[in-house]
């Protein structure tokens, strides 16, 4: 067995070599990409994967008896195993394959929900969360007349894990809970809430959508109920998500979308319905992009979780040192414990106009609410302009970030 790589050890020059996308140039300038929350890039070993898979391999899934539907069901069953491994589930078949967080949120809202809320119930969430993990409780909390609760943040936006607490009661019948804020970075202390809820039985759903390429998740040591994730967030495929339920809890719940592969037999007085993860995988399935996701794993596996977290909190350290020496540049969300985002606003310019400006000088960066309307408004800003780092990124992209917030200044102070 090889020793392991040691933290801080990634040759981020070598691996800037997998992938294709950075050796751009954006209006003449190297492209300097920092919008990784949004979505993270490629690398060539996932982009091979899938023109191998559609150049070779390309067949629908399940009960086909010819080669290329057995090669096809391999490679997508073999990335559900993939997936189990990442986050150390116990079992494949807790592994259900969606189109994403969003998606997720919903299945469990909808199916779980439905089944499980009735009036006068709650659902705890937090200010921190993205819309994603907002509306769908909005929606089947208004459907079975029960109620969203939201736990308040600190000004620096952290959440502590006793104001979540504070609120569960007995009509608390969930909680869903961010890992990491999309718009702020604050790792959300999930243990602690997980073991809180648990210790009243109430169940827990955590997105981990801006988690999984930053932290190392081991579900089973989390005793996570429900937590859910996208491809593309973790240099995969788009249009591609994974829900993973506890499989006493999936087992019960009631499908959510009806059609092929999701029912075991139909007749026109009754139907019943396919084992986990089946159950909840109605039609054709993502294929390619679920084959591009486990192509993704197996990449960032070999790099190393903990080395990813190690470079990331030297890029924060650096960035963040850098943005507060600029007078006119105010940082939002400066909570002790964060992934490798900061949200910041300068001074009588909007944040769009912040993008656009930096754009232009080849750096991309995201502008806006980022899907956090409701925690916009506590900060009591329209929008922030928001730089995320991760593995391929370098100091020196965190120098022309700070290069080209001082063109922003320039150009409008």
């Amino acid at each position: 067995m090889s020793a392991p790589v040691a933290l801080n050890a990634l040759d981020v020059a070598a691996l800037r070599q997998d992938f294709p996308i950075l050796t751009r140039t954006v209006h003449g300038h190297p492209l300097v990409y920092l919008d990784n929350a949004a979505s993270a890039q490629m690398p060539r070993p996932v982009i091979d994967r899938l023109v191998h898979y559609h150049s070779f391999e390309h067949a629908n899934v399940h009960r086909g008896v010819h080669t290329l539907s057995q090669e096809a069901t391999a490679a997508y069953e073999g990335a559900r195993d993939r997936v189990r491994d990442f986050i150390r589930a116990a079992h494949r078949e807790e592994i259900i394959f969606t189109r994403g967080t969003t998606e997720a949120i919903n299945l469990v809202a909808n199916s779980w929900g439905r089944a499980n809320l009735q009036p006068g119930d709650e659902v705890l969430i937090s200010e921190l969360e993205h819309h994603a993990n907002i509306v769908p409780w909005q929606l089947i909390c208004q459907e079975r007349q029960a109620r969203l609760v939201v736990a308040p943040i600190e000004a620096d936006g952290s959440l502590l894990a006793e104001r979540v607490v504070a609120l569960m009661g007995p009509k608390t019948r969930m909680v869903a809970i961010t890992h990491v804020s999309n718009a702020l970075g604050t790792v959300v202390p999930i243990r602690e809430i997980i073991a809180a809820a648990h210790s009243r039985d109430i169940p827990v759903l955590i997105d981990g959508a801006q988690a999984v390429l930053h932290l190392s998740v081991d579900v089973q040591a989390l005793d996570a109920d429900f937590y859910v994730f996208s491809g593309h967030k973790l240099c995969g495929p788009t249009g591609i998500g994974v829900l993973y339920g506890k499989r006493h809890l999936l087992e019960t719940m009631p499908p959510w979308q009806g059609g092929g592969d999701m029912i075991r037999t139909v007749s026109f007085e009754q139907t019943t319905y396919n084992d986990l993860p089946y159950k909840f995988e109605a039609g054709t399935p993502p294929i390619a992009a679920a084959i591009g996701l486990g192509g993704a794993l197996e990449y960032l596996q070999g790099v190393g979780i903990e080395n990813i977290a190690a470079h990331e909190a030297r890029l924060l350290s650096h960035a963040t040192g850098l943005l507060q020496s600029l007078p006119y540049v105010r940082l939002l969300g400066t909570a002790p414990h964060k992934a490798a985002v900061i949200s910041f606003e300068i001074e009588g310019v909007h944040p769009h106009d912040v993008g656009s400006v930096l754009d232009g000088e080849g750096i991309a960066i995201r502008a806006g609410h980022h899907c956090a309307q409701p925690l916009m408004k506590r900060l009591g800003v329209p929008a922030t302009a928001r730089a995320s780092f991760t593995f391929y990124n370098t100091l020196e992209e965190c120098e022309a970030l700070a290069r080209g917030l001082r063109v922003v200044a320039e150009l409008f102070h």
